[in-house]
């Protein structure tokens, strides 16, 4: 799909869309968790039925209600031997570790650019929890026989938090006892604490959390009934919402609602960034303003948050001077290489970029013009250029425009119903 976008003023209110990191963990957790559960504002993105898809096979079964679902689960007992996880990165790294419960052979795999993520992390560390691996040389597919048996291990939590999440569920699932998962250099905290956030709404076993240095499951724990139905709100996504939050800020007067500010999300953090260019923002308890303004170059840390880099060059684009964001490193095992993705689609658009060790510069502030970039099949950078396009001096063309159905299927609909000035071509 090819979506031409041209320069456009945008003004009014919208809800943020559903969090797909809260909508998986909670699909997750619903399967974990035996008896009736109830999601409420679920998550449609590709990604939200790639695991809705799974925790099928798994056993649970799924009433769609009136904007609600249903989720009855007996336990995870597999109902076929193949598995297939979409293109979601935090699907395969959450539910591995579950799909390992089963004792029978189950093969996992994927779609598009997760076929090309490393997965030598299952390599490493299943074969320790009793679990019989079989990777495609670290990629996917990936073959499980379990069950996975919970011990004490230590893992790396350099590459992603999501591998630690799946641990999490599937210890909790196997009722782990006096066991620890040590951890070193773990990225991503927020995520984490969502992570355990969820686990605890569910009435899972959680973890005692020591410094994000170690997760110890105790001997004593007593499961909530399970004739009891749990009810969880899907949050509003931040992720999603950076877009929207940066298109006010560059080109409209908007207010987006629905975005919880005492939320555990990592790209909550976007707030800070955006304060920090001096745009006219009004943060309220359930909804926030912002319009444009004169922006200023800005310095931001995306270590824990790398998926604002794409919402946060665009956003850079339109600051005057050089902004400065550290964390790079994080940004090679994503949809593409977003670091070089970033520097080569907003070339075109006429922006130049750095990169050097682990921080990007983006001067911004000169002029933006009309140009056809591509989203390189990347959710991300199809947005990113969509902000970019909302002040050029003329239409931006994206290539592979369908890529945000990944995370956020209404997105070109959103801007259009602020007033951005839309074409969609098949």
């Amino acid at each position: 799909m090819i979506a031409t976008i041209h320069p456009s003023e945008i003004k009014g209110t919208l809800q943020a869309p559903a969090s797909k990191s809260s909508m998986q963990r909670a699909c997750a957790a619903a399967l974990v968790r035996t008896g009736t559960s109830i999601i409420k504002n679920p998550g449609y993105s590709n990604d939200d039925r790639a695991a809705l898809q799974v925790i099928q096979q798994l056993g649970a079964t799924i009433q769609n209600e009136n904007n609600r679902l249903i989720i009855a689960s007996k336990g995870i007992y597999a109902n076929t031997h193949q598995m297939n996880c979409g293109e979601s990165g935090l699907g395969i790294r959450m539910f591995t570790p579950l799909i390992a419960l089963n004792t029978t052979a189950i093969s996992i795999t994927g779609e598009g650019s997760l076929l090309q993520r490393p997965m030598n992390f299952f390599d490493e560390i299943l074969p320790q929890l009793n679990v019989k691996v079989q990777t495609n040389q670290g990629k996917l597919p990936i073959q499980v026989t379990g069950p996975l048996t919970p011990a004490n291990i230590t893992i790396d939590g350099t590459l992603s938090s999501q591998f630690l999440t799946g641990l999490l569920m599937a210890y909790a699932a196997a009722d782990a006892k006096d066991v620890s998962i040590f951890v070193n250099n773990l990225k991503s905290k927020p995520y984490i604490d969502l992570t355990l956030k969820v686990m605890e709404h569910f009435g899972l076993k959680t973890p005692k959390n020591n410094g994000y240095t170690s997760f110890y499951f105790d001997k004593a724990w007593h499961a909530t009934s399970q004739n009891n139905i749990v009810e969880y709100e899907v949050e509003g996504d931040w992720s999603g919402a950076a877009f929207l939050l940066v298109a006010g800020a560059i080109a409209g007067n908007i207010t987006v609602k629905g975005l919880d500010i005492h939320s555990t999300q990592a790209d909550k953090a976007i707030l800070q960034a955006l304060i920090d260019t001096g745009c006219l923002i009004s943060i309220e308890l359930n909804q926030i303003h912002i319009q444009k303004s004169n922006l200023q170059a800005f310095h931001f840390n995306a270590t824990d948050c790398p998926d604002l880099f794409p919402p946060l060059v665009a956003l850079a684009a339109y600051c005057k001077g050089t902004t400065v964001i550290e964390g790079t490193e994080r940004l090679t095992h994503k949809e593409s290489n977003r670091a070089l993705t970033l520097q080569e689609e907003f070339a075109k658009l006429g922006i130049r970029i750095q990169l050097q060790d682990n921080i990007m510069m983006i001067e911004g502030g000169t002029e933006l013009h009309a140009a056809t970039v591509s989203s390189r099949h990347d959710h991300r950078i199809a947005m990113a250029c969509a902000l970019a396009a909302l002040k050029t001096n003329g239409p931006v063309v994206i290539e592979s425009a369908e890529a945000i159905n990944k995370s956020y299927p209404d997105f070109y609909h959103h801007i259009s119903a602020l007033g951005a000035v839309v074409s969609l071509h098949h």
